[in-house]
């Protein structure tokens, strides 16, 4: 509840959304502004969900934790 009143996703509302993708595409996912004493559990999360999103439409989802520092291009 805490991550929908702040207009954040949770692990469960990220599973959702990508449902919404279809199955032969792949987008990239970048995770960021964790709660530092929440990050590990929500990782946990986010992996357990990509394990079962694997076997449900054979396609690996592409999600990174971005960490502090890191730099990327679009």
């Amino acid at each position: 509840n805490l991550a929908k009143s702040s207009l954040h996703f949770s692990p469960t509302a990220l599973s959702e959304e990508l449902k919404h993708i279809a199955a032969d595409k792949s987008y990239p996912i970048y995770i960021t502004h964790t709660k530092p004493a929440e990050t590990a559990q929500i990782m946990q999360e986010i992996q357990t969900f990509i394990s079962l999103s694997k076997s449900d439409d054979g396609h690996a989802r592409d999600i990174e934790w971005l960490s502090a520092g890191q730099e990327f291009e679009l």
